[in-house]
C-alpha cells in the first residue's frame, strides 16, 4: 500500500481543516487546495500548492471549473497496482491524489429563485468525492471533519497508511454525503417545478444521518436505531441534551415527540402528561408547576410510568411535583440548578432539555408545513402534517341550546387537544385543562364512555370534543348522562340530523366545527 504524499484540501466547512493540513504537513504530505480553503490554510503559515497550480490552467467561469480537470481525477482514480496505469501517469508527467477533504455546502433550502439556487450547486466536490470512493483502496476519502483527528491518528501509526477497515468506512460515508447532497438538491428542484395542486414529489428521496443505535425497538427482539433530519426548522427530540439517566429507548422517543408537539400549540407555559403516545392529562398554567399539577389531575393513575413534556423553564416548584410519581421522562426548554438537584435523585428518570425550544418561541414559532411518513410493508406513506385550525368563524352552532362567548376557550383547547390523541377520540376539557380523554377505541361510544370515566371534577364550564363525526346518537347519551352540556364535533355524517335532534332532546348545545382530526 502506497503511503500518503499527496492531499487534495477543499471545504466548505473549515472546521479543523488547519489542524489536520498542519499533521499532514508534518509527515510530509504535500498539500492541494483551491480557491477560499488554500486561503485559510496559507494565512495559518501552512505551505498549499493552488490547483490552478498543479493543472496549469486557471480557475474559470467564475469558478465553475477549478479541480474538474484530467490531471486531477487521474491523480485520485489512477491504480497504484497497475503498470499500465503508472506508465501513462509518467508519461503525461502527473502525480498520484492520495489523499481528497471535501465537504458539501447546505443548499439554500428558503429561496425562491431557481436561477440562484442552481448558481450555487456544487458539481466539482461531489465528483472529487466519487472518484476518491471508487478508488478508496489506494486513496482516502474524507467528507466530514469530525474524521480528521481519526485518519491523522492511523497515518502518523502507520507510516503514512491507513488501515483497508477505515478506508472503506470513509467510502462509505462520502458516498453518503453525495447521496445526501443530491437528494437535497432534487427536493429542492422539486419544489421549483412540483405543480402547486399536488405539492408531493413524484419520487421521494430521504436525507438522514444516524445519531445512534438504541438498545432495541418497542420490544427487546427488535433492532432499531435513532436517525436526524438535517433541514428540520423547529424543536424536535432529536436535537434534546440528555442531562440525566439512561439512554433514550424508541418507545421514549416516540413519547417525547408527542409530548412536544402538543406543548407546542399554546403560548403560554402548558404541560403534557403522555402515555403510550396518548395524552392522559394536559394542561396550561401560571408556570410549570400549576401545568404539570393541573395536567395530572386527569388521569394520576395512567399518569404512572408516563413522559412529561413542557414548553416553558422548569423550576424547584416543578420538580418537586414531579417528584411525586415515578415517570420516565421529562422535557423542557431548561431545568434550573434546583430543578435539577431535586430530579437527579431520581435515578430512572431521564431528563432532556431543548434549548432550541426557547429560542424557537422567540422567533414566532413558525411550525413548518412539512410531511409526515408512516412505513407500510413494501411501502411508505406521506402525508402533509396536520396543521389545522379554527377560528371563531369556523364554528357553525346547530342546535337550539347555543355556547355563550365564556365556552370559547374551552372549545379551543379541547378542540387543539383531541387533534393529538389516537382515533377514536373523546376529549373533555374546559378553557385550562383536561378533565377525561377517551383515546384510540374502535367506537365513538367506548371513547365516550372512558372520557367520562375519567372525570374527577363537576363538568360546568367544560365541553366535550369529537375528533370525528357521530355515526349514532349512544355517545351523545353517554356525554349527556354524565353532565356535559356542550359537544363540539366536526359534523358531516348522513345521522347528522338524528344527532342534532338527540342534542335538543337532551338539552345540550352542539357546534359543528367543519374539520376532521383524525390520527391513527
Amino acid at each position: 500500500m502506497r503511503p500518503a504524499r499527496c492531499a487534495l484540501i477543499s471545504v466548505h466547512d473549515k472546521r479543523g481543516t488547519v489542524e489536520f493540513a498542519r499533521g499532514l504537513s508534518a509527515l510530509g504530505v504535500k498539500i492541494v487546495s483551491t480557491g477560499g480553503t488554500a486561503r485559510h490554510l496559507s494565512a495559518a503559515g501552512i505551505q498549499v500548492v493552488e490547483v490552478a497550480a498543479l493543472t496549469g490552467f486557471p480557475e474559470t467561469l467564475e469558478g465553475r471549473v477549478k479541480t474538474l480537470h484530467p490531471r486531477i481525477h487521474a491523480g485520485i482514480l489512477a491504480s497504484r497496482e497497475s503498470e499500465a496505469h503508472r506508465l501513462q501517469m509518467q508519461r503525461m508527467g502527473w502525480d498520484y491524489i492520495d489523499i481528497v477533504a471535501v465537504n458539501l455546502p447546505s443548499p439554500d433550502m428558503k429561496g425562491d429563485d431557481p436561477d440562484q439556487f442552481l448558481k450555487g450547486m456544487d458539481i466539482g466536490g461531489p465528483a472529487l468525492l466519487r472518484s476518491a470512493a471508487k478508488n478508496c483502496r489506494d486513496v482516502i476519502a474524507i467528507s466530514n471533519p469530525a474524521r480528521y483527528s481519526l485518519v491523522l491518528g492511523e497515518l502518523q501509526a502507520g507510516g503514512n497508511t491507513v488501515s483497508d477497515g477505515l478506508r472503506l468506512r470513509l467510502a462509505r460515508e462520502a458516498i453518503e454525503a453525495t447521496a445526501a447532497y443530491d437528494a437535497v438538491c432534487h427536493r429542492r428542484l422539486t419544489g421549483f417545478v412540483a405543480p402547486a395542486a399536488s405539492g408531493l414529489p413524484p419520487e421521494l428521496e430521504l436525507h438522514l444521518d444516524k445519531i445512534d443505535d438504541l438498545r432495541y425497538g418497542e420490544n427487546p427482539h427488535q433492532r432499531a436505531a435513532i436517525y436526524r433530519r438535517l433541514e428540520c426548522g423547529e424543536p424536535s427530540v432529536v436535537g434534546g441534551a440528555l442531562l440525566h439517566g439512561k439512554p433514550l429507548s424508541y418507545n421514549n422517543y416516540v413519547d417525547l415527540d408527542a409530548a412536544l408537539e402538543i406543548v407546542k400549540e399554546f403560548r403560554t407555559p402548558a404541560c403534557a402528561i403522555i402515555k403510550h403516545s396518548n395524552p392522559c392529562g394536559v394542561a396550561r398554567g401560571a408556570g410549570a408547576g400549576a401545568a404539570f399539577t393541573r395536567a395530572l389531575e386527569t388521569d394520576p393513575e395512567s399518569a404512572f410510568g408516563g413522559i412529561v413534556g413542557f414548553n416553558c423553564p422548569v423550576g424547584e416548584d416543578a420538580a418537586v411535583a414531579l417528584a411525586s410519581t415515578f415517570f420516565e421522562c421529562v422535557i423542557a426548554p431548561s431545568f434550573d440548578e434546583g430543578a435539577l438537584s431535586v430530579l437527579g435523585e431520581k435515578k430512572n428518570l431521564r431528563i432532556v432539555e431543548l434549548p432550541a425550544f426557547t429560542e424557537w418561541l422567540s422567533c414566532g414559532a413558525e411550525r413548518e408545513r412539512g410531511h409526515e411518513l408512516r412505513s407500510i410493508v413494501g411501502g411508505v406513506l406521506l402525508q402533509e402534517r396536520d396543521l389545522g385550525s379554527i377560528g371563531l368563524g369556523d364554528l357553525k352552532h346547530v342546535t337550539r341550546a347555543t355556547p355563550v362567548a365564556a365556552d370559547a376557550g374551552a372549545i379551543f383547547f379541547a378542540w387543539t387537544v383531541v387533534r393529538h390523541v389516537r382515533s377514536n377520540a373523546v376529549v373533555i376539557a374546559d378553557a385550562e385543562g383536561t378533565v377525561g380523554i377517551g383515546a384510540g377505541q374502535m367506537s365513538r361510544v367506548d371513547a365516550a364512555r372512558i372520557a367520562v370515566a375519567k372525570v374527577r371534577k363537576p363538568l360546568k364550564g367544560c365541553v366535550a370534543v369529537s375528533d370525528g363525526f357521530f355515526p349514532f346518537r349512544d355517545a351523545v347519551d353517554e356525554l349527556a348522562r354524565a353532565g356535559v352540556r356542550l359537544i363540539v364535533q366536526p359534523g358531516g355524517s348522513k345521522m347528522d340530523e338524528a344527532i342534532i335532534a338527540a342534542c335538543d332532546e337532551l338539552g345540550v348545545a352542539m357546534v359543528f366545527t367543519g374539520m376532521r382530526c383524525f390520527k391513527h
